[in-house]
């Protein structure tokens, strides 16, 4: 493993960090907050120390996979201690693990916080929680590629690693430059949805904050009672529609733009995303007509909303449906799961994979029936080779293992059931309220700091896909070999 080359990248990473804590120091600032002092802070200290190990010799410029990972996760992991800086010194979260796992839960765009009484937070802070919602949304190292000078072929490696599963891949060869016409999509989406919110009767404020949780599917609100505040049809819509289309592959969007109109249709992920959002809506708004809502419109908006909020892990809610019948939110917690598309800002297990293991179980039942026959896994007109296939199963076992094992440790605290799986499912696919306690109108002060420690860990495993987090805890992971 190159040691120097990754310090230098997380350097590197750092100093991004410092730069994206100068808007929040803006905001500040402007609305003469008593956070002003903790972003100075808070910037000196995390640039200082960026500074100090971008400048690292690196010797030779090779780059292996393993220094990608290490650099993802380890980046991941001190970003979220960094990024933490504001809440404790500024006193808002005077606990460490309570600052460290409201950073990690934003730069995952989880959404879960421990934070009580919002409203009255300072405004330089509330932009700090949302802005690293879009900072992570499309990924750091993403970001970091985007705005600083590369580390030389380590850049494909990074890449590999921050998205480790079905990816969209390079979509020019240069990696750097895939990362920047990410970013001019991200970007053109978020200025967008600012303006339309705005014009929809959003202060503001209010508007970049809702954005900022809206493309980077993190779900963060300035209002105690998230989008449900504003009461507001039209802001809603607006919120629904960004979502939707965050949590769909951003590579299509490009494809767009290089003039194939028709790619999101011949897509099956994206087909199976719209069609799983779609069937879960119109099953929810009649579970709801006349039982919870006594207007069909009243059950449509809600539940439109809500589906879309949670297929795409984003976390927003109009309204409390720790209401709603055991149907509607047992269709919310099978959506906990399932996630938005690869190369979106969503999380959980992601369409793509739960596609292809539908279509695995289909080729075994058929396989069963007929023993000598020969059946592929297909993905759009291409084959899926056995490889991609023993990945994915490998992927969703970890991804349940995990789950359980989180489930079996913040059980200690002797919470009901719906509230500590909830809780590690929303961790986990990164989506942030779930139901009972950690429902949309609550939070997760109430765990003990293991579990918030637990949950956070949850949070950077689910937002890596896994592989870069587990690595770490490989002894032969850290050998110095070429491999």
């Amino acid at each position: 493993m190159n040691f120097k080359a990754v310090l230098k990248a997380l350097g590197m990473l750092l100093v991004c960090e410092a730069l994206l804590m100068i808007f929040p120091l803006v905001v500040a600032i402007y609305f003469q907050g008593t956070d002003i002092s903790a972003f100075f802070l808070s910037i000196l200290i995390t640039g200082l120390f960026g500074v100090l190990l971008s400048q690292i010799k690196t010797g030779k410029k090779i780059m292996y996979a393993r220094d990608g990972f290490a650099i993802v996760s380890l980046g991941w992991i001190l970003l979220s201690l960094f990024g933490s800086l504001p809440y404790l010194i500024s006193g808002v979260i005077p606990s460490f693990i309570d600052s460290f796992f409201e950073a990690v839960s934003g730069f995952t765009t989880t959404s879960a916080s421990i934070l009580t009484h919002i409203e009255d937070l300072p405004k330089g802070i509330l932009f700090w929680r949302s802005f690293t919602h879009w900072a992570g949304g499309m990924g750091v190292i993403v970001l970091t590629l985007a705005m600083l000078p590369s580390v030389g072929s380590g850049t494909v490696q990074m890449l590999k690693a921050e998205y480790p599963g079905p990816t969209p891949g390079k979509l020019v060869p240069q990696v750097k430059e895939t990362a920047k016409i990410l970013y001019k999509i991200y970007l053109f989406f978020t200025l967008l949805e600012i303006i339309i919110l705005k014009l929809a009767g959003l202060p503001l404020y209010d508007a970049f904050i809702h954005t900022f949780g809206t493309v980077g599917t993190g779900g963060a609100s300035n209002m105690n009672a998230s989008v449900g505040a504003y009461n507001n049809i039209n802001v809603e819509v607006i919120i629904t529609i960004f979502t939707f289309m965050c949590g769909t592959n951003f590579t299509l969007y490009y494809q767009i733009l290089k003039g194939d109109f028709k790619a999101p249709f011949k897509d099956d992920e994206f087909r199976f995303y719209s069609v799983v959002i779609i069937t879960s809506i119109i099953l929810i708004t009649f579970n709801l007509y006349g039982d919870i809502f006594s207007s069909l419109w009243e059950s449509l908006r809600h539940s439109s909303f809500q589906v879309v909020s949670v297929m795409t892990t984003t976390g927003f809610a109009t309204t409390d449906y720790n209401n709603w019948g055991m149907f509607s939110k047992t269709i919310l917690l099978i959506l906990m799961f399932i996630g938005g598309c690869s190369g979106s800002t969503g999380g959980a297990l992601k369409s793509i994979r739960v596609l292809l293991l539908l279509r695995v179980m289909k080729r075994e039942l058929l396989q069963v029936i007929h023993p000598r026959a020969v059946y592929s896994v297909r993905l759009g007109n291409k084959t899926v080779d056995e490889k991609t296939i023993s990945e994915i199963l490998g992927f969703f076992f970890m991804y349940i293992l995990i789950f359980m094992v989180a489930v079996l440790i913040i059980s200690l605290d002797n919470l009901d059931w719906a509230t500590t799986i909830t809780a590690a499912v929303a961790s986990l696919g990164n989506i942030g309220p779930g139901f009972g306690i950690v429902g949309p109108m609550g939070n997760y002060s109430i765990f003990s700091d293991l579990s918030k420690l637990v949950l956070s860990l949850c949070m950077i495993i689910g937002r890596l896909e896994i592989y870069p987090i587990l690595l770490l805890g490989i002894p032969s992971f850290w050998k110095k070999t070429n491999l």
